[in-house]
């Protein structure tokens, strides 16, 4: 059974999410369990996700949220900003999500974020051609 789609492209902020992917190297746009995926070709970034809570079966949404994979040496860091969450089935394989209505977005800040997570998942062929262009 395919999961529903779970966004509109008029959502918050996904606009610009697409945009900033799509900026890197051999970057592409999917949709997986009803998300914009952006891969190139690992997964780098999503757009929405959500949060186990402390009911088994129960999720908190993010709709409009970015998860990206980090680094362990941001990881405290980021995880103490109230922004971002820890996100289901991804968070123990090193992402978090980062909520774009928790506060006025950054976009230089969701561009970094991007950027590292990228640089963490791409082929080493990607990120030179990032350092070179």
């Amino acid at each position: 059974m395919p999961h529903p789609i779970m966004f509109r492209d008029d959502d918050l902020g996904l606009a610009q999410v697409r945009e900033i992917a799509l900026g890197f190297p051999e970057a592409f746009e999917k949709v997986s369990w009803g998300r914009p995926v952006f891969c190139a070709p690992k997964m780098f970034t999503m757009y929405g996700g959500s949060a186990k809570t402390d009911t088994k079966g129960q999720y908190l949404q993010y709709p409009h949220s970015v998860l990206v994979k980090v680094d362990d040496s941001e990881r405290r860091a980021l995880e103490a900003d109230r922004r971002f969450y820890y996100p289901a089935y991804m968070g123990p394989s090193g992402w978090l999500g980062l909520d774009l209505t928790a506060g006025k977005i950054d976009w230089a800040e969701v561009r970094e974020l991007i950027d590292a997570s990228f640089r963490m998942v791409a082929p080493k062929k990607l990120v030179k051609r990032l350092d070179v262009g």
